[in-house]
């Protein structure tokens, strides 16, 4: 058998060029796309995707109809709303699953929202952006909330600069170059090296502060979560209105917080890197 006979049995295209011509390929990614877009809302009509996508309405009612048909979507008669269906939760749930943190964390996360009164997160870095993947909600009716699945930059953000404070200096130059250092609010740190004196402090003393670097009127502290090789995989935080995180409290907050990422690091198996 040859080599391309090989290829073709195992049913491996000749290029990536040629698998991305092809009508199914082309299909997926657009599928994909749909996906990703009514992931971000609570619910799309198929007007509503068709001008967000830039497909054509057939086009769009075609692929919907597909992935109803397997459970990735459903359709809200009364409202004509698109949603995410079950199997996508449930492919979204084995990436946690995977990750084990999310899960493992729980209690954790949960003994801190008690303590702190405030919402409790967990998040991860992926393609240079702050990934949040579980939450806690605090009781009370004025709290942060951030959407699983929901990104942010990682300089304007408690878990991504507790995350960054992890990384070397050439790592941390690649993110905030593909991402830059845009400014949200007044206190965004839009300066490369005053943001890297706040990371280094943050690694001194184990956690990292939003001061309404992203929302104003809104605080955050988070720590790092580590793998058994002593590297920062997730971070875990506490969010709320800087009213009741004033500047006392986050002398509290900042080793309670430290505390629940090293006990969900030991939940995972993960190592403490050694400190200077």
């Amino acid at each position: 058998m040859t080599l391309t006979d090989q290829r073709k049995t195992r049913g491996r295209p000749r290029s990536l060029k040629a698998a991305m011509t092809g009508g199914s390929v082309q299909a997926l990614d657009r599928g994909l796309s749909l996906l990703a877009m009514l992931a971000e809302e609570d619910g799309l009509t198929l007007t509503d995707l068709a001008r967000k996508s830039g497909f054509s309405v057939s086009t769009v009612h075609r692929l919907l109809l597909t992935l109803e048909s397997r459970g990735f979507v459903l359709h809200e008669i009364e409202r004509g709303s698109w949603l995410i269906g079950v199997e996508t939760f449930k492919i979204g749930s084995a990436f946690l699953r995977n990750r084990r943190i999310a899960s493992m964390g729980r209690l954790t996360m949960r003994d801190l929202m008690e303590k702190t009164g405030e919402t409790v997160n967990l998040g991860i870095e992926d393609d240079g952006e702050v990934v949040f993947i579980s939450q806690v909600e605090s009781h009370d009716t004025l709290r942060a909330f951030f959407r699983a699945g929901s990104r942010g930059a990682m300089h304007a953000s408690g878990v991504g600069k507790a995350l960054l404070a992890e990384l070397p200096e050439h790592r941390v130059r690649q993110i905030c170059g593909m991402r830059r250092l845009e400014r949200f609010t007044e206190k965004t740190r839009t300066e490369f090296a005053l943001l890297m004196r706040e990371l280094d402090e943050s690694r001194r003393r184990g956690w990292a502060l939003d001061d309404e670097e992203r929302t104003l009127g809104m605080r955050c502290v988070a720590a790092p979560i580590f793998n058994e090789h002593g590297e920062a995989i997730a971070a875990v935080s506490t969010s709320g209105p800087s009213v009741r995180i004033t500047a006392r409290k986050l002398d509290e907050f900042g080793p309670l917080v430290r505390r629940a990422a090293d006990e969900i690091t030991a939940s995972i198996g993960g190592r403490l890197p050694k400190r200077d």
